[in-house]
């Protein structure tokens, strides 16, 4: 996706090898114009998928799925990464570790959102070793629903995470792919063909 390539070029901060500082228009401050594009985007992606609700991750994946889901006409439900008060214990639960926090949060997800005739879409902002888009998929599967898609707004091709979905058979769908991030620089990757399962973003 060509507009959300711009903005990481434009504003994107390479803090390391491995990580990019996109806090000015995803994960911080949002850029609204840009998040109505990206939920358009996903919805063009996804239109043919019978999606009937979209699965995402508090809190920067909320954004892009809200968009999505107001394109798609679909419902947004996110996981909460402690347990509410007000959930009761009737929950789909599921285990993600982040890398980048080095600690591990229990997601959770309410049995009355997700039913097993369910075709889920799976958004995320970023993807890096995939733990968090296979958390989501997990309370998915658990629900007996099909995960009919993985969308994530900037893919970091150069960790295992993008394979890892790939190989388990799931549908992924990046906006950006990123090669590299070596000596302060985004170099991004070529898009995926659209072949087989995994027909990559524009």
């Amino acid at each position: 996706m060509e507009l959300l390539k711009k903005k990481i070029e434009a504003e994107g901060i390479v803090l390391s090898d491995n990580v990019l500082k996109v806090d000015s228009f995803i994960n911080h401050q949002m850029d609204p114009h840009l998040m109505k594009e990206i939920g358009l985007e996903f919805a063009n992606i996804f239109k043919e998928a019978g999606i009937t609700r979209i699965l995402t991750i508090e809190s920067s994946g909320i954004a892009p799925a809200i968009m999505a889901g107001l394109a798609l006409d679909v419902p947004v439900i996110f996981a909460r990464k402690r347990k509410s008060l007000t959930l009761t214990s009737d929950l789909y639960t599921a285990t993600v570790y982040s890398f980048t926090k080095q600690e591990s949060n229990e997601i959770t997800v309410s049995k009355k959102y997700i039913h097993p005739d369910d075709h889920v879409l799976v958004i995320d902002d970023f993807l890096a070793n995939g733990q968090a888009a296979l958390g989501l998929a997990n309370i998915v599967e658990q629900a007996g629903a099909k995960v009919s898609g993985i969308g994530i707004l900037i893919e970091k091709s150069f960790q295992p995470g993008a394979d890892d979905l790939i190989a388990k058979g799931y549908r992924l769908e990046s906006l950006a792919r990123i090669a590299s991030l070596k000596d302060g620089k985004v170099t991004f990757a070529e898009q995926r063909t659209h072949e087989g399962i995994y027909a990559g973003g524009y």
